[in-house]
């Protein structure tokens, strides 16, 4: 998958150190998929949630943070629209951000 945004990912594990080895991993993994539907990324990633508009949302770190991003398994693409604490989390809605 082509990962847009990886700029998101670097700022965030920049202002939260703790997260750097969970992102990077997040991002090879989604690097080297081939993900043709949402069953396919359910392999890679059990937790993860699908909300509207092919928006999938990804536990990091043990659910401390999350990530939200949005995918088209057309183009290959994923779309990083939101990194954040689990907290923040609560105060978004994550179909719409």
């Amino acid at each position: 998958m082509n990962v847009i945004s990886f700029k998101k990912l670097r700022d965030f594990y920049n202002a939260h150190p703790d997260s750097k080895a969970h992102l990077t991993s997040w991002f090879k993994t989604v690097k080297k998929a081939d993900w043709k539907d949402f069953n396919a990324v359910k392999r890679d990633f059990r937790s993860v949630d699908l909300v509207a508009d092919n928006r999938l949302i990804f536990n990091i770190k043990g659910n401390h943070y999350r990530l939200i991003a949005r995918t088209s398994y057309e183009h290959k693409r994923i779309m990083i629209k939101w990194i954040g604490t689990h907290a923040e989390y609560d105060n978004i809605n994550a179909a719409k951000i």
